[in-house]
């Protein structure tokens, strides 16, 4: 997608030799046109497979996914990072390892919004080793639902996260995919 590439090289900065930072648009500040327009490709692409909710992953997922769950009038069902005195009961529950944070958590979902029928796609920000994707994955296969794919924003294409999740057969649709990042700057996969 080429206005979200644009916004990369304009505003994109490297922590590092594998971090990038984009929270002038994307996770701290948001560009609420850019998510719109996000949201109206991920609607796009993913018309007419069969999708019943819409599953993202607090917290940078959420503006994207409102806009793709608006367009193709579905519901849209945040995981949870945290647990909460109104979410403890009637759960399913995994472990997941955050790339960027370098922590532990539980990756949270209410038994009350999903069921054996649902066909859902997982939109997030990022796409690197696939841990955060393959943990919103056992969750929903733990439902007995099924997975319909996942879209994301920002794929580092030189992390094994698309290979891990093809591998279980998911299919990964991402707007745009860097081929390498550093301190010299940021190249786009074509």
């Amino acid at each position: 997608m080429e206005a979200l590439r644009e916004r990369i090289q304009a505003e994109g900065k490297m922590l590092g030799e594998d971090i990038l930072k984009v929270d002038s648009f994307i996770n701290h500040q948001v560009d609420v046109a850019l998510m719109e327009e996000i949201g109206q490709d991920i609607a796009k692409h993913f018309a007419g497979q069969g999708i019943t909710k819409i599953f993202t992953i607090e917290s940078s997922g959420i503006a994207p996914a409102v806009f793709a769950s608006k367009y193709m009038e579905l519901p849209l069902v945040i995981l949870k990072k945290k647990s909460s005195r109104t979410l403890s009961q009637n759960l399913w529950q995994t472990e997941v390892i955050s790339y960027t944070k370098d922590v532990t958590y539980e990756l949270t979902l209410s038994k009350d919004y999903i069921n054996d029928q649902d066909h859902i796609l997982i939109i997030d920000d990022f796409l690197a080793n696939g841990e955060a994707a393959t943990g919103a994955v056992r969750l929903i296969r733990k439902a007995h639902a099924t997975v319909a794919g996942l879209a994301v924003l920002i794929e580092k294409a030189y992390q094994p996260g698309r290979g891990k999740l093809e591998a279980q057969g998911i299919t990964v649709y991402a707007q745009t995919r860097i081929a390498r990042c550093g301190e010299a700057g940021i190249e786009f996969a074509g």
